[in-house]
């Protein structure tokens, strides 16, 4: 696509960001009421589709505008700012982050119980401003059938509404300061393809995309079986069209029983998607999840008892995140020079001044390091978890800006669990323990980690020319306005529908999965595990290996990033290795018998099937949340 930064810098006006702060609100609350009322999960594939489904609205209402004053428009570059501002708040609400995040603090009071001891365990070290400790304020909320908006509910949770808004706010933003300063290195030096940002760039920017015929039948096809699914949602006589099957039904004696959760996916918007991936990444992520399963069964037949796939990819995660750091040694080295006045950097087009970037960064990270130290934690373990918080966030950003995949889930990885198999429980101690069971749900699942997003919303400020500084303006506007709303949007629908009565969605189920594993590790304190540090070390050097393997060899099919998106226990690939196949096998025949014109003509179609199931999907959420009914075909679950 034409980099239409080359015809200078396009200023973004205010009202832009206000129409953008508006979306922020409405997408906060529907992606929210969306995620527990219903189950739909719009944050599961990237790019989100609530977004795009905002930025299509708006491309709508703005060429009706045009017709008339083409001043009252919206350009290309102010579209595609609102459009990253829904896709900054939609990482804080819903399914992924908040949902987590509210289970987490509403639990810890409610449901102690002499059996379970929490009381006894962890009570004294939750800090009284962390979260609501009297029952009677929560019972609305767990029951429902009452209101938010009364004055001892507002008392109660507004502290923790601006403490938890304040720790979002700082961690998401100390994160658009690497962002920012990795920039350059990723985008220009490297020239990383960004895959998941041709959608919304082309939808905003390219005139003819709307009018191409093979758009139009990509579209059709997919969007035919999520509007034959919403008749049947509506009218049950109408029959159904599979979300997908299940394969390991099949499988029900040893040895192959042991394969697992093997969901076979008909979603065509991560075929779509997947068209962008490189073969190789496409190939090595279908690859590497039935490799897991070979070494299940295998597994199974020798009597191995466990395979510590997560601690393989966890160790091969943090060897994404220093081959990245490596790669970018001599600008980080160059970087390091401009700021103490060794050297000089143009960073005039940055989205921060480099010195003004790393200020912000330490200051950032120094209210972190607060936070968690006056919340009772000791300063070895602050630096630890956040060590590892940032290696996570800056592999999964280099594995999306490199090769795009749509989806990224590594549940069962994240710094919390590490530091347990690294340190042990006895030697955290349950001050650190339980604080970090409150910053469980930054790192649950990863698959839509901010890091990512923000590295992709530059990116769309690069090609469309955009000022940079007011981009940066805007997504820390949409991360603290979006903080604020979804913490109102989940506290008003909890106390209106109750989580455990109307709420389909999973807010109480997260928070056992927070206590839980703390539960046992207080009443049962175990050392350093030795075998679970050693597959950490063979993870990173088996992506080591990899990364010798394709610098060395151009033949090697393997990519480290399809073995981290796909190694793990609950890897990247849980639902959609079957979409990644059969795209991968649609591209190969594309570039072998059309090569690379034919692909680029392929284009449209693929994103049309991405549009195809986006659009109507979106359109049946907003039908259920008007009719409050349950509607599987806005995406319900993990069906999608």
């Amino acid at each position: 696509m034409r980099n239409l930064a080359k015809s200078g810098i396009i200023d973004i006006r205010k009202r832009a960001i206000i129409i953008g702060l508006i979306l922020v609100i409405i997408n906060a609350y529907w992606v929210g009421i969306a995620s527990e009322l219903w189950y739909s999960v719009f944050t599961f594939v990237n790019p989100f589709s609530n977004a795009i489904f905002s930025l299509a609205v708006l491309l709508v209402i703005n060429s009706l505008i045009r017709r008339f004053s083409i001043n009252l428009s919206l350009s290309s570059a102010e579209l595609l700012v609102i459009y990253v501002m829904t896709i900054m708040v939609s990482t804080i609400s819903g399914h992924t982050m908040m949902s987590i995040l509210m289970g987490t603090l509403a639990q810890p009071f409610w449901f102690a119980s002499p059996e379970n001891e929490w009381q006894q365990l962890f009570w004294k070290y939750i800090p009284s401003w962390f979260t609501v400790s009297k029952t009677e304020v929560l019972k609305g909320y767990f029951t429902g059938e009452s209101s938010f908006y009364k004055i001892e509910y507002i008392k109660a949770w507004a502290v923790p509404i601006l403490v938890w808004s304040g720790f979002i706010f700082i961690l998401y933003f100390s994160l658009l300061c690497i962002s920012s300063i990795l920039r350059r290195q990723w985008s220009e030096n490297e020239k990383l393809s960004y895959p998941l940002v041709q959608l919304p760039l082309a939808m905003a920017t390219d005139k003819k995309f709307f009018r191409s015929k093979l758009l139009w039948i990509g579209f059709s096809v997919s969007a035919s079986i999520r509007v034959i699914n919403l008749f049947h949602d509506l009218f049950p006589a109408v029959p159904q069209m599979p979300y997908g099957y299940r394969l390991d039904q099949f499988f029900t004696d040893k040895p192959w029983n042991a394969i697992g959760y093997t969901w076979m996916s008909y979603n065509f918007s991560v075929i779509g998607l997947s068209y962008f991936m490189p073969l190789d990444l496409s190939f090595s992520c279908w690859f590497f999840f039935w490799l897991t399963r070979v070494e299940r069964i295998f597994a199974s037949m020798i009597g191995w008892q466990s395979l510590y796939l997560n601690e393989r990819a966890s160790g091969a995660w943090i060897g994404i995140c220093m081959l990245a750091l490596w790669g970018a040694r001599r600008h980080l080295v160059a970087f390091t020079r401009h700021v103490f006045g060794r050297a000089k950097m143009d960073d005039s087009n940055e989205p921060m001044k480099y010195r003004t970037a790393l200020i912000l960064l330490l200051l950032s990270f120094g209210g972190l390091v607060m936070f968690c130290y006056f919340a009772g934690m000791s300063f070895w373990a602050i630096f630890a978890f956040y060590g590892l918080f940032y290696i996570l966030a800056i592999a999964i950003g280099r594995v999306r800006a490199e090769l795009g995949p749509p989806y990224h889930e590594v549940i069962g990885i994240n710094p919390r669990q590490m530091m347990i198999d690294i340190f042990g429980s006895r030697r955290l101690l349950g001050n650190n323990l339980t604080i970090m069971t409150f910053l469980y749900a930054f790192n649950r699942c990863n698959r839509a980690h901010p890091m990512p997003n923000q590295l992709e919303s530059l990116r769309i400020g690069d090609k469309v020319g955009m000022n940079n500084r007011k981009l940066t303006t805007a997504l820390a506007l949409a991360i603290g306005i979006g903080a604020i709303a979804t913490f109102w949007t989940y506290l008003q629908i909890s106390y209106k529908y109750g989580v455990l009565t109307q709420l389909r969605g999973t807010l109480s189920y997260f928070g056992w999965e927070s206590f839980n594993p703390l539960q046992t590790w207080l009443q049962y304190p175990q050392g350093t595990n030795l075998p679970a540090i050693g597959f950490m070390g063979g993870g990173f050097a088996f992506v080591v290996f990899l990364y010798i393997m394709r610098t060395r060899f151009l033949w090697f099919p393997l990519h480290a990033s399809g073995y981290v998106l796909s190694g793990a226990a609950w890897g990247g690939m849980i639902y959609f290795w079957f979409p990644v196949l059969v795209s991968w096998f649609i591209k190969l025949l594309i570039l072998r018998h059309g090569g690379g014109g034919a692909y680029r003509k392929g284009i449209p179609f693929f994103l049309g099937l991405v549009l195809g199931d986006y659009i109507p999907r979106s359109i049946a959420s907003i039908v259920s949340l008007v009719l409050n009914i349950y509607m599987p075909s806005s995406g319900a679950g993990h069906m999608l």
